[in-house]
């Protein structure tokens, strides 16, 4: 055993006496298994202790890019800022790029940009498109590492995604629906931001290929672009609505659920299940007053926390062996008086 602290202090972590552990370590007789097994643990427990106290100190600053409503932004920082200051034994900080529309060229400028000017981590909300990838390319030969949250890009490209498991996530959806909006038959409405979100589309992949095996009396009829924006899902919506007049069921992927039970109103339709995604504050008053049926979330705060911990692999502030669990699926329902 290589002995890297003095005998008083491997004692003390132990809890044994000076002499027990003085024979332990010079591997004298008379010593049972299980004793030679506390000193051990102790001088790991001491090692551990000792690299943690050189990390203190050490900042690793991270810039978050994200394309994404206002309603869904502020809640990532929010989460990011509740959970950044906790984690050890490094200090993390963040700075924030956040809007909730941007053009291809500008976006990649913004990540070149911070790429210039420095940093030790990117996490990115962005759509997956071939100027992005090619943006993500740049960083990757500058080892600037990127975490993807919500919406991924290709695996090469990024150091880890953190997230819902986005496919599954709308099976889930797809599941408590079809059983909410029974045997009749009909169309479900739903609403992505846009194409370019890979995250998007695979909640709709999860959530057609459900209905197509289970629900088949529920048709599809799906409208994007609006980019969660209110204004512009409306317009969608309420088109949608004047071409379809079997559309029943709501399955929002994309946002701007104010926007689609105002269109509703406007046409004098009735919603029979509205299922959305994420638990901000619109869809949290929304589900309160029971104009939502359910929503499909995850802990944002967790996810900060996921987060940091790649960032603290790759860098090996934290034990590498440490495994990162995935995202939980979670379920909110209005609360029944």
């Amino acid at each position: 055993m290589v002995v890297r602290f003095t005998l008083k202090e491997i004692a003390h972590q132990a809890g044994l006496s000076l002499a027990t552990v003085d024979r332990v370590l010079h591997g004298r007789d008379h010593v049972r298994q299980v004793t030679r097994d506390r000193v051990q643990a102790a001088g790991a427990e001491l090692a551990r202790q000792y690299a943690a106290s050189q990390l203190r100190g050490t900042r690793v600053t991270l810039d978050i890019v994200m394309q994404a409503p206002d309603r869904f932004t502020s809640a990532v920082r929010a989460a990011f800022e509740a959970e950044l200051p906790l984690m050890r034994p490094a200090t993390f900080r963040a700075r924030f790029h956040l809007v909730e529309v941007m053009e291809e060229a500008a976006l990649v400028a913004l990540l070149r940009a911070i790429a210039r000017r420095g940093t030790q981590g990117i996490v990115l909300k962005a759509p997956a498109t071939r100027g992005v990838e090619a943006a993500l390319a740049d960083l990757a030969a500058r080892r600037i590492p990127v975490v993807t949250h919500v919406t991924d890009v290709s695996h090469p490209l990024r150091l880890a995604y953190v997230g819902m498991p986005n496919r599954k996530a709308g099976a889930t959806a797809a599941y408590l629906l079809s059983r909410m909006a029974g045997r009749a038959p009909g169309r479900v409405l739903m609403t992505l931001s846009s194409q370019m979100f890979e995250g998007e589309d695979a909640r709709r992949t999860g959530f057609v290929d459900y209905l197509a095996r289970n629900a088949p009396h529920l048709a599809m009829v799906t409208v994007s672009e609006g980019f969660g924006v209110n204004r512009a899902t409306g317009t969608l919506i309420r088109q949608a609505l004047r071409d379809h007049p079997d559309i029943r069921c709501i399955y929002s992927i994309g946002g701007g659920n104010r926007a689609i039970i105002d269109a509703f109103a406007e046409a004098g339709r009735v919603i029979d299940v509205f299922a959305a995604h994420d638990l901000d504050r619109t869809n949290t008053e929304l589900l309160k007053s029971g104009q939502v049926s359910f929503v499909i979330h995850h802990s944002l705060r967790q996810d900060a926390r996921r987060v940091a911990l790649h960032f603290g692999k790759h860098y090996r502030l934290i034990d590498p062996a440490i495994e990162i669990e995935e995202t939980e699926i979670n379920i909110a329902c209005p609360v029944i008086p």
